[in-house]
């Protein structure tokens, strides 16, 4: 029966939280002294009161949960007070009194095999994949790779479509839906900050999310088709891949949380 302590030490090992960004807060959140128990895991993209929620009305019906492992930190920015009807308090007063830790990998999830990027490119069968931006050991920001064999624009697309199920799939504007696609930069959460890294892979098409107006224009005028599927829909995949892991660990209980919030609703669809 694999404790916290050891899941916690394990994923470290594999996602060092010091490959963090320097404005990034990865690792524990809130550790209410959970460590030496069996780790009963519930797997999020966001730590939000629904998904505490959520691992309270399980420990009611019977299920012991006692950690939230999340890919968003909890705490961005230092904190100057905890007053009441304040999230991050209830969400710390919570925890304390159910005992449910908070854990977050962020930017270390994201250079890692198997995180947010590397996932993008497995479901969209990327070939000879690298990073986009490397940051160690073949590791890095985002991922770009070969379609094998290559797709039209519109096939791709699709894909993405029956992969993501995004509720929303903007691209840049094109003549010709049917030109040829062989080679594809993937990057799950905000990601256009990368178009000019991007562009100098020899990409034809990018695969990220929170794009803005400008952002496509500029991608337009480097002859990049680029294409925003939302924050949720390109991260939450990985959030799923990890709680594979760490069935195939032996972790007791983990589950995808059922409560994840997308953050945006689209009139009409």
């Amino acid at each position: 029966m694999m404790k916290i302590t050891d899941l916690i030490n394990w994923f470290e090992i594999w996602a060092n939280p010091t490959w963090q960004e320097n404005w990034d807060n990865c690792g524990w959140q809130i550790e209410p002294g959970v460590l030496d128990e069996p780790a009963r895991v519930l797997i999020c993209l966001t730590p939000t009161l629904a998904v505490m929620q959520e691992a309270i009305l399980l420990r009611d019906n019977g299920i012991p949960v006692n950690l939230i492992f999340a890919h968003h930190p909890l705490i961005f920015s230092p904190l100057k007070s905890l007053q009441t009807g304040n999230p991050i308090a209830e969400m710390v007063r919570l925890a304390y009194t159910h005992k449910i830790g908070v854990y977050t990998a962020h930017t270390n999830f994201d250079q890692v095999n198997d995180g947010t990027a590397d996932v993008l490119a497995q479901l969209l069968q990327l070939k000879q994949v690298t990073p986009i931006t490397p940051t160690q050991d073949g590791l890095g920001y985002g991922r770009v790779g070969y379609l094998e064999p290559s797709l039209t624009l519109q096939e791709l697309l699709t894909q993405i479509q029956t992969q993501l199920s995004p509720p929303d799939l903007i691209f840049s504007p094109t003549e010709d839906l049917q030109q040829p696609i062989d080679k594809v930069a993937v990057l799950g959460g905000s990601g256009a900050s990368f178009i000019s890294a991007v562009v100098k892979t020899g990409a034809q098409a990018y695969l990220t999310s929170d794009c803005k107006f400008h952002q496509f224009q500029e991608a337009r005028d480097r002859n990049l088709i680029l294409i925003d599927a939302g924050h949720y829909a390109t991260e939450r995949p990985a959030c799923d891949r990890l709680v594979q892991k760490f069935r195939d660990l032996g972790v007791e209980w983990v589950q995808l949380s059922q409560k994840d919030e997308d953050f945006r609703l689209f009139y009409g669809v």
